[in-house]
């Protein structure tokens, strides 16, 4: 149910537990990387500020206050949309699968609206697992789904060579590989990575690392979506579409 790395040899370095670095000639293959990604949020946010509330014009003043009290925006996300400039201005202390904890964030996203929901139905449900006061009780959230262009240079974990290493970093849990391949291409100016979901057999991931490679929201989004998380599994609603994931067996 990932889409990782794990530590161990890399064809054409030496086989040694936890490698330093990437090969260098590997990132040679870099090239354009141009999709369209879809993104799921939690919208749980309008409805905080909402119960705190009793007018339109007191909740246009809360929202201010509190965009005040966030982290300044980087350089490059100038004019961009808060859904696609919001994960580059904080420095989460938990790690993510190309983000060493305290980096500033990376945008994650995904080919198919199936797949994004898929990493969200994940997410949702290690919630509830790894949380003992919600054992036994379902989970009900409100999720904004949203497409977004993906336009820069980058390495396809997908192809040559990088798909020869495939087994190091579909890992559920150690990022540490992943973490250092993020590095070494931000080093070299690199702006997104392009890799296997693992959480959706067959589906497709990017890792966004600068805002300048993310374009604009594309028509149609955000789409809102409704989402119902217990310990045996999640399913996600929206008028007529839906898709629903099964967890009991590893529960």
């Amino acid at each position: 149910m990932t889409d990782g790395m794990t530590d161990g040899p890399v064809a054409g370095m030496p086989e040694i537990a936890a490698p330093p670095d990437w090969p260098e000639a590997w990132f040679d293959s870099a090239g354009p990387v141009r999709a369209s990604a879809w993104r799921g949020v939690e919208a749980q946010h309008v409805v905080a500020t909402m119960r705190l509330v009793d007018t339109l014009a007191e909740q246009a003043v809360l929202e201010q206050i509190l965009e005040r009290s966030k982290p300044r925006l980087p350089p490059g996300t100038e004019g961009q949309h808060y859904l696609l400039a919001a994960p580059f201005r904080c420095r989460p202390r938990h790690g993510s699968r190309f983000r060493r904890p305290g980096a500033l964030g990376v945008w994650y996203g995904a080919e198919t609206l199936r797949t994004a929901c898929a990493e969200v139905a994940y997410w949702r449900w290690r919630f509830i697992t790894d949380s003992v006061g919600l054992a036994g009780t379902e989970l009900l959230t409100e999720h904004s789904f949203f497409r977004a262009r993906v336009d820069g240079q980058g390495i396809d974990l997908c192809a040559a060579p990088w798909s020869a290493a495939q087994a190091l970093w579909t890992h559920d849990s150690d990022y540490a590989p992943t973490q250092r391949l993020a590095a070494q291409a931000a080093a070299r100016g690199l702006q997104c990575i392009r890799y296997p979901s693992v959480r959706d057999a067959g589906g497709v991931y990017l890792a966004v690392l600068q805002p300048q490679a993310l374009r604009q929201l594309e028509p149609g989004s955000p789409q809102t979506w409704h989402c119902r998380t217990t310990a045996r599994g999640v399913r996600l609603l929206r008028d007529d579409e839906g898709y629903e994931w099964s967890f009991a067996a590893v529960v």
